[in-house]
């Protein structure tokens, strides 16, 4: 174990491309760690991913942190495998804690690693007892090249950096050249997280028809506008997408924008998310940061359109904070931020658990690291084969022992008695 610790720490610095910790020994641990480097205010940090069988948790860590952690981890585990700019080495753990390790280098073919005097330099590493191998590096250099480690690797993005989307111009995320603007950053990650989550979900679409596609709540619209660009301008699909907003202003915006693009399927309506009765089947419902019960009204529009696929970030859980009675729950209420998060935990807990009970197959994922926004939870459904009556009675009884009675309740109750 001694010698696949030396190896991590030698490691962990800008040439890390990611290490993969899998195979836990015991099925109530972690399914997985993954750890690449970040750079975040011109620090090299670690970005530790702590995969459990429904969402995933981010934290950023300095490497003496990192390495406190992995001391933690690594007994719990049967393999470990690091990946490099210059190698690619796997690690098996026995029971015992021996870890033996396998090093394949990565062919250089007479290319070496250059500083910006193209200078070059070789650093032995030993892998096993025994054998040691040659790291391309530069002794001299003062200062490492950071720049694929900025921005959390813009170029992996969906919409990557660099090539100009007309949208994104307009709303002021992006310049005429390409460029992101830099006051827009935040949002412009967004953007592209939320693709990746729609990336994940296109197996459930059709691509033989039109996809009908709601965004409540759809405000400036950023990542409307984004969700039609990528289906069906990058994708193909045929899809017809309606946002729906409140705010008249915003609404009149987004419906000139559409036009000037000449995106004809890609509509913008004003009105209340509980009142719109505009379609009769949708195949996905989105909704950002709808406050409130607004969320609930929307899950249960989708449920009852039968939408194949739900993608909710929740906002201002307000209903069942006012619920929560001492009682038991006195420690929790005694404090008001405490109260507050136990009450938004709580009511997301219940929606998963409603939706479950209604035949979809449901997550709650982490949508943007917390650093940018504490409202980071995102409820990912998926319309399954069967409800499961178990999660219904479990949520139930979950609502009862507490006193609670959530909107969403209240109307799937309905449905289901239809």
């Amino acid at each position: 174990m001694d010698i696949l610790k030396k190896k991590l720490e030698e490691s962990l610095n800008e040439h890390l491309l990611k290490i993969t910790i899998s195979n836990p020994r015991r099925a109530e641990e972690i399914r997985k760690y993954s750890i690449r480097p970040v750079l975040l205010r011109e620090q090299i940090c670690f970005q530790v991913e702590s995969h459990t069988k429904t969402q995933v948790f981010h934290e950023n860590l300095d490497k003496e942190e990192t390495l406190t952690r992995l001391a933690d981890i690594l007994p719990l585990y049967k393999q470990v495998q690091i990946r490099t700019e210059s190698e690619e080495a796997t690690a098996l753990i026995n029971k015992k804690g021996k870890a033996s390790i396998r090093s394949d280098r990565k062919k250089a073919e007479g290319r070496t690693a250059k500083n910006a005097s193209g200078g070059t330099g070789d650093f032995p590493v030993k892998d096993t007892p025994g054998r040691t191998g040659a790291v391309r590096i530069d002794p001299r250099r003062e200062k490492p090249d950071l720049s694929r480690l900025l921005h959390n690797r813009p170029k992996h993005y969906i919409l990557a950096e660099g090539r100009p989307v007309p949208f994104l111009k307009d709303l002021g995320v992006m310049t005429a050249e390409g460029k992101i603007v830099r006051s827009k950053y935040d949002k412009y990650r967004q953007i592209n997280r939320f693709l990746e989550f729609i990336e994940d979900v296109i197996p459930h679409l059709s691509k033989d028809r039109e996809i009908t596609i709601l965004d409540f709540g759809c405000g400036k619209s950023y990542l409307t506008f984004a969700v039609y660009y990528y289906l069906r301008e990058l994708k193909g699909y045929d899809v017809r997408i309606i946002g729906l907003d409140l705010k008249k202003d915003v609404i009149r915006k987004c419906s000139r924008l559409a036009e000037k693009y000449g995106y004809e399927k890609l509509k913008f309506y004003e009105g209340s998310i509980e009142e719109f009765e505009g379609v009769s089947h949708v195949d996905m419902v989105i909704t950002l940061h709808a406050c409130d019960t607004a969320t609930d009204y929307a899950l249960y529009k989708a449920v009852r359109w039968g939408a194949d696929v739900i993608l909710s970030v929740p906002c201002c859980q307000h209903e069942l904070n006012g619920q929560l009675s001492a009682g038991s729950l006195r420690p929790v209420t005694d404090y008001g931020i405490l109260k507050e998060r136990f009450a938004a935990m709580a009511t997301d807990a219940i929606r998963g658990g409603l939706l479950e009970g209604m035949g979809y197959e449901t997550q709650i994922l982490e949508f943007i690291e917390m650093e940018h926004t504490p409202k980071n939870l995102l409820i990912r459904a998926v319309r399954g084969t069967r409800p499961s009556e178990k999660r219904w009675k479990e949520t139930l009884a979950f609502c009862e022992e507490f006193g609670l009675k959530p909107t969403l309740q209240t109307l799937l109750e309905e449905e289901r008695g239809r």
